[in-house]
């Protein structure tokens, strides 16, 4: 493919010298000669240096034959007017990084659709978003989002005393709009019917608005028994912390932020409403004592210094912290600690620039669909509803979708559900279905 990237920062350099190592044709554009001149002798790429937004710059750098161009400087603005023009200019997809501020207002503002931007990510919310998983859903096999954040598919396991083994899909009388998506049993895996029923031990991947698909999950896991609110402490109260502060205040958790900055720790005061922010720095051990961290059972460190928050970690896994979570900068460093920080009480290491980079790989393909997520009975497939398609116009139970075929969500502007049979397809809903692979050709055939 060939892809400009706007911005050689902690995400740009990244995803730069990742992608330019799998036979892409890569540009960058920087505004730092500095930086610029070092990239280019590390890279196999052309580098420019100028504005990302200037027009001329964008000419050169080739955007009217771009597949994929991606603004990723930290600068908001930035990276909407670079991609917003470099759409102008014929560029087929492009994607901005933005602040995650701007994402928790796109209920208020559609800003994809007013500066025209294929897609947007925040790499604080997108690394906020790994963090809770293992917090959110500690049961559950994996988590992962669809349609914006605001659908989630999450796999787990059915246990023995669920009151849904035995029983038939079309009997669970699950939440109103949750799907169980496909089911593994004994090394099979398949895409259900509704007269497929479920046993002991099934590993079932389910898609729901998070707050009943939490539902669902303890169900299918152990019963309708009750779960006690999880006690989560974060270090560190920027946006990173603040982010995944916000995503689990919804949740059943009591969340306690520690922040060293007084004026940081009042602003956040006046932004969450379920959260409690205490004014102490989170690296001095006889504060994390006071504060009684060992008594949490998540302890998440996501402060702007790695050494800082692997130290806190330490400290808090030694005072009885049950599980401890850390925010690395370095893909490479976080991947070494997630694969032996068990040994000294990290649960996990999530890197910013990893998460970016797994956001952004699902647009690396020149179809008119993307792969969300392959799993066993198929893959979590996203595309739209065309004008003129045997699906576009009708109700979801008019249409004659092939066996192995399940949608999961469908999202209309802002708005995201998963969809039921009297809700109808209209050209340009964006749809997302797990699909087996026997019937991805007839599945996209109905709403291409």
């Amino acid at each position: 493919m060939n892809i400009i990237i706007v911005g050689a920062g902690e995400i740009g350099r990244h995803l730069a010298l990742s992608l330019s190592r799998e036979a892409h044709s890569i540009v960058v554009i920087e505004r730092d000669s500095q930086v610029a001149a070092e990239l280019e002798q590390q890279i196999d790429a052309r580098v420019l240096t100028g504005s990302g937004s200037g027009a001329t710059l964008l000419v050169e750098a080739g955007v009217a034959e771009c597949d994929l161009f991606l603004a990723l400087t930290s600068d908001t603005p930035v990276n909407l007017m670079a991609a917003s023009m470099a759409k102008k200019l014929d560029a087929k997809k492009v994607i901005a990084r933005v602040h995650p501020g701007l994402q928790r207002e796109e209920w208020l503002f559609d800003y994809r659709g007013h500066f025209g931007v294929d897609h947007t990510f925040s790499s604080e919310r997108l690394t906020a978003i790994e963090l809770s998983k293992f917090i959110r859903n500690p049961n559950s096999l994996l988590v992962e989002e669809v349609a914006r954040g605001r659908i989630e598919l999450q796999q787990v396991r059915i246990g023995q005393r669920s009151d849904a083994v035995g029983k038939r899909l079309v009997e669970l009388k699950a939440p109103e709009r949750t799907r169980v998506a496909s089911i593994t049993r004994g090394g099979e895996h398949f895409v259900p019917t509704a007269s497929d029923s479920l046993q002991a031990g099934d590993v079932v991947t389910i898609f729901g608005d998070p707050n009943k698909l939490r539902k669902l999950a303890q169900r299918l896991q152990k019963g309708e028994g009750s779960q006690d609110a999880l006690r989560v402490v974060i270090f560190g109260g920027g946006e990173y912390g603040f982010s995944l502060a916000q995503m689990l205040e919804s949740f059943q958790c009591k969340v306690r932020i520690l922040e060293r900055d007084p004026e940081r720790a009042e602003e956040l005061t006046g932004l969450l409403s379920n959260t409690t922010v205490i004014n102490v720095d989170g690296t001095v051990l006889s504060e994390l004592e006071e504060e009684q961290v060992g008594d949490a059972d998540f302890f998440v460190a996501a402060c702007g210094s790695d050494e800082d928050n692997v130290m806190s970690c330490l400290q808090a896994h030694d005072l009885g912290t049950k599980n401890c979570l850390t925010l690395i900068h370095r893909a490479d460093y976080a991947k070494a600690i997630s694969g032996s920080g068990r040994h000294f009480g990290v649960l996990a290491a999530v890197s910013p620039r990893d998460a970016a980079r797994r956001e952004i790989e699902r647009f690396l393909t020149s179809d008119n669909f993307h792969t969300v997520k392959k799993m066993g009975a198929g893959e979590v497939i996203e595309t739209q509803v065309t004008s003129g398609s045997l699906a576009a116009e009708h109700m979801v139970s008019e249409v004659e979708w092939p066996e192995g075929c399940i949608l999961v969500a469908r999202m209309r502007g802002l708005h995201a559900t998963v969809p039921g049979p009297d809700d109808v397809l209209h050209p340009g809903d964006t749809i997302y279905a797990m699909v087996a692979p026997k019937v991805r050709k007839k599945f996209l055939k109905l709403v291409r």
